[in-house]
């Protein structure tokens, strides 16, 4: 020991240090470690990089136990630590630099980047032995004391993990010649990683202590360890799985002192990421087994890894999510993207990837069930509510059908819910001039309508299991309307009125669909309600057909609706309707014609039949009297549409003399009718259109002179391309003829006709008139005794093909349901295109809501405008006047005819500017 003493400590070489005993250190160390910690502090050139960690490694293994540990930090970790950083950044930069340059021949440049990597094996071994000596030494730790020890090492690790990860493409074809030396690098890291997250795991906090360093700190560690997560993601499953694990847990752990300083939105962004990364990671293995023959168990095996590592970043997304709940509002949107992501991507989404069954019950029961108890969990959480119903809300094609899908799960969790969280969905709410919510039934009336591919492929989805029947799988047109039944049945009293309002809001909609589902719904409620209630909607509906201005789509929507509810009305409200709205006065008679007599018990049915059709051809009997004005015929087509709603619903309840009485006047009305005025009048051709079925309907005693005028009348107007709606009604006609035998007197002037309307409908490039006109033309060929007329109909090749392709159920394309499930895709796109633009808040406003109005435009000629009209109406009153005081010359008629024509044609000339 005295020779020992002969020797000034700080003239040790390094080399002998680094066999000193132990005792000799700890004696020592107040005068040996200020020149080490001096020598380390010197400049680090690349020459003298070992000869630091050299020393670093001395201090380390040869003095860090003899030190006090609670002064740790000002003595050791603050005074080396930054320097190590810095080392440790500078050999990164130097590989990185001089990487392109390795090859087998270049000896000096691979010698180097060797040193070097095994320089950095050693730095790393350094650090995890700094961490090892702090949490060998302490029970619980204080961050305070080893402040600057934790940063430094995630520093590094991060620099280490990040440099293995672009190994690949930084040595290019060279990475063999240092893959060893990186695989080296790589395992200390994530020892040191293991190290330091054992320490901190030891980690005590002041839940006292609002603010304080040790808080920023943890919260820095947290976030360092998030950026780690999203480099090894693809690297190493189950240390990012463990990494993760940590984050999640010491985030709980000091909850209550570190909630307000963490971003919370990085850590859900992040959760977030991964889930759909290792769910399409999974999606890609059951794929690549569904498609291979053979079966590998090694394939299967890493898809249950895969499966098992998304379950587990979902339950921590869970247990995240259910802890720091007040602090997610500005998650709530990744949250919301996340859930319509997964189902896009999962069977029956359009956009899914191709499974095997198995595959996808597997996944299902993993893996999506966890994402149920998600949405459970923020379904009290305005934010959330905020961001699935804002009325801005613009989602692609491929995530329109998991919204729909999401928002049946909310409205399936809701019943449980208390009434303030049923409101919060099933409100509309604008909580300021840009941001406006939608209810929740208003949501999902738009969101269905945008499904029109899934519905019109159908998807299937999985059904309600039922006591003592099997699971069967329904459309989603069925799921969304079982579940919104269900729904209503639990609905609170409170929000009818809401209830109310988006079911005729969607009644009232354009998109025939989402109408139809809306009167699903409407008839249910009034199955499940009262009887008082259906009156009630009955009354409600009525009303709102009276007001409807004219022909429009809206009052198509509501005629159906009423029609289907009458049947649901207990007969004394039947009774009280008809008092209400007596079928005895014409200006019902626009709801009676919306009614099926088959609702009504068989002798009210036979008094309303009697009294509809009394008043109905009565009012026919008016017009014949009348000036006959083109003005006047809205009102005649109504009372022929209720003359033929009771022909067609209650035929039978037609007495002998009612049904010769309505015979006479639709006769005499047909006498009115002129191929000129059907070709150009629209409202004409409506009643020209109600005729035809009327006829039929009395086809078997109708005139044979009558019958020869229909068909003659109907050949010429056929080529001269009437709308569809015409067309359809002379398919109505001629299929009647079928029934009957026609005498051999007329035969040469009916069945030429006759062959003629067929052959051209037949020909026709419309689709539905098509299918329609097939229908008809089969009808009356398995009717008709005029057997010989039949071929005659079939003018060429192509519609002899088109009627046996019909009659034999072939012709149909050959599909395959991938070529199938991508042209609805393609469809889906063509129709969505125009209104990609339109928002919720535009798509939800009611379809009756005019417009605002456009500023008066001011025209050059106004005054020249009224001084001609006002000439025009003084002329027309004049000879209102001089028809008044006696007969009109047999010219008048001809000369206002042909002013008629130019009347039209300026009209024509008006709607091109």
């Amino acid at each position: 020991m005295s020779q020992e003493r002969a020797v000034p400590a700080s003239a040790v070489p390094l080399e002998e240090l680094s066999s000193w005993p132990e005792e000799l250190c700890r004696r020592e160390l107040p005068s040996v470690l200020p020149r080490l910690l001096l020598s380390y502090s010197l400049s680090q050139h690349s020459d003298s990089w070992i000869e630091h960690v050299q020393i670093l490694k001395i201090i380390v293994e040869m003095f860090l136990p003899h030190m006090n540990h609670l002064t740790l930090e000002q003595t050791f970790f603050s005074q080396v630590l930054p320097k190590t950083v810095k080392l440790f950044d500078d050999m990164v930069y130097e590989l990185t630099s001089q990487a392109r340059g390795l090859s087998s021949q270049n000896l000096e440049i691979q010698t180097t980047l060797r040193n070097i990597l095994q320089t950095m094996v050693q730095l790393l071994g350094a650090l995890t032995g700094c961490v090892q000596h702090v949490c060998a030494t302490q029970e619980s730790i204080i961050l305070e004391n080893i402040q600057s020890l934790p940063s430094s090492v995630l520093h590094v690790i991060k620099s280490t993990f990040v440099h293995c990860k672009n190994s690949e493409s930084l040595y290019s074809g060279r990475l063999h010649l240092v893959s060893d030396l990186l695989q080296a690098l790589f395992k200390e890291a994530y020892s040191l990683q293991k190290q330091l997250m054992e320490l901190l795991d030891m980690v005590c906090m002041d839940p006292s202590v609002d603010e304080n360093d040790d808080i920023l700190n943890m919260v820095i560690v947290i976030h360092s360890l998030l950026d780690i997560c999203s480099i090894i993601s693809s690297m190493d499953h189950a240390f990012h799985a463990n990494t993760w694990k940590f984050i999640i847990k010491q985030s709980l752990k000091h909850q209550s002192i570190i909630k307000s300083q963490l971003k919370h939105k990085d850590i859900i962004t992040s959760l977030c990421e991964d889930i759909l990364f290792s769910f399409h990671s999974c999606l890609q293995l059951a794929e690549q087994m569904t498609q291979s023959d053979a079966q590998d168990n090694a394939d299967y095996r890493l898809f249950q890894k895969t499966l098992k590592l998304c379950r587990f970043f979902a339950n921590s997304l869970l247990h995240y999510t259910k802890e720091f709940l007040p602090f997610l509002s500005d998650s709530c949107c990744n949250l919301h993207q996340l859930y319509l992501q997964i189902h896009s991507k999962f069977p029956p989404s359009l956009y899914a990837t191709r499974i095997s069954k198995a595959h996808q019950e597997e996944i299902a029961g993993a893996f999506l069930v966890t994402l149920d108890p998600l949405i459970s969990q923020l379904l009290t959480f305005q934010p959330f509510v905020q961001v699935v119903l804002d009325s801005r809300l613009d989602l692609p094609c491929e995530l329109q059908f998991p919204q729909c899908l999401l928002l049946v799960v909310v409205m399936d969790k809701l019943p449980s819910q208390p009434k303030e969280v049923q409101t919060l969905w099933c409100t509309d709410s604008q909580a300021s001039e840009t941001t406006t919510r939608i209810s929740l039934l208003k949501a999902i009336f738009y969101s269905f309508e945008q499904c029109s591919g899934e519905l019109s492929l159908p998807v299937h989805l999985q059904g309600l299991k039922s006591k003592g029947k099997a699971e069967v799988a329904v459309t989603l047109y069925q799921h969304v309307c079982v579940h919104l039944c269900t729904f209503i049945t639990s609905f609170h009293p409170s929000l009818f009125a809401e209830l109310d309002a988006a079911l005729l809001n969607a009644v009232l909609s354009a998109n025939m669909i989402t109408s139809l589902l809306a009167m699903d719904a409407w008839c249910f409620l009034a199955r499940y309600g009262t009887a008082e209630l259906c009156a009630h909607h009955v009354t409600i509906v009525a009303h709102l057909i009276k007001s409807c201005p004219g022909e429009c789509y809206q009052l198509i929507n509501l005629s159906i609706l009423l029609k289907r509810l009458f049947f649901f009305m207990a007969p004394p409200h039947q009774l009280e309707f008809i008092h209400k709205f007596s079928p005895k006065e014409a200006e019902n008679l626009p709801l009676w014609q919306h009614i099926s007599f088959q609702a009504l018990p068989a002798e009210l049915r036979k008094q309303t039949v009697h009294e509809v059709s009394t008043v109905g051809t009565a009012e026919c009997r008016k017009w014949l009297s009348s000036s006959r004005t083109l003005g006047e015929l809205e009102s005649l087509n109504t009372v022929l549409s209720a003359l033929l709603t009771i022909c067609n619903s209650a035929g039978e309840a037609l007495d002998t003399g009612k049904q010769t009485a309505i015979m006479e006047v639709v006769s005499q009305l047909w006498a009115f009718l002129n191929i000129k005025q059907v070709a150009d009048q629209p409202y004409i051709q409506q009643t020209f259109s109600l005729l035809l079925p009327l006829l039929g309907f009395f086809i078997q005693t109708l005139d044979p002179k009558l019958i020869v005028q229909v068909v003659t009348l109907q050949t010429s107007l056929l080529k001269l391309e009437p709308p569809d709606y015409v067309r359809l009604a002379m398919l109505d006609f001629v299929s009647s003829l079928g029934k009957l035998f026609i005498p051999e007197a007329i035969q040469d002037r009916i069945l030429p006709n006759l062959s003629c309307i067929f052959a051209l409908l037949l020909a026709d490039r419309s689709w539905l008139l098509e299918q329609h006109t097939l229908e008809a033309f089969t009808q009356f060929a398995e009717g008709t005794n005029h057997e010989e007329i039949v071929p005659q109909c079939l003018s060429s090749e192509e519609t002899k093909n088109k009627v046996v392709s019909f009659l034999e159920k072939t012709g149909f394309v050959d599909e395959t349901e991938a070529a199938k499930v991508e042209r609805v895709k393609q469809e889906k796109g063509i129709f969505w295109e125009p209104f990609a633009n339109v928002t919720v808040e535009e798509a939800k406003r009611s379809p009756l809501q005019p417009y605002a109005k456009r500023a008066r435009q001011e025209f050059p000629w106004e005054e020249e405008y009224r001084s001609a009209l006002h000439t025009i109406a003084g002329a027309l009153e004049a000879t209102e006047s001089l028809l008044q005081k006696g007969p009109a010359p047999a010219w008048l008629l001809m000369e206002m005819e042909a002013l008629h024509e130019r009347m039209d044609k300026l009209k024509r000339y008006i709607h091109t500017l």
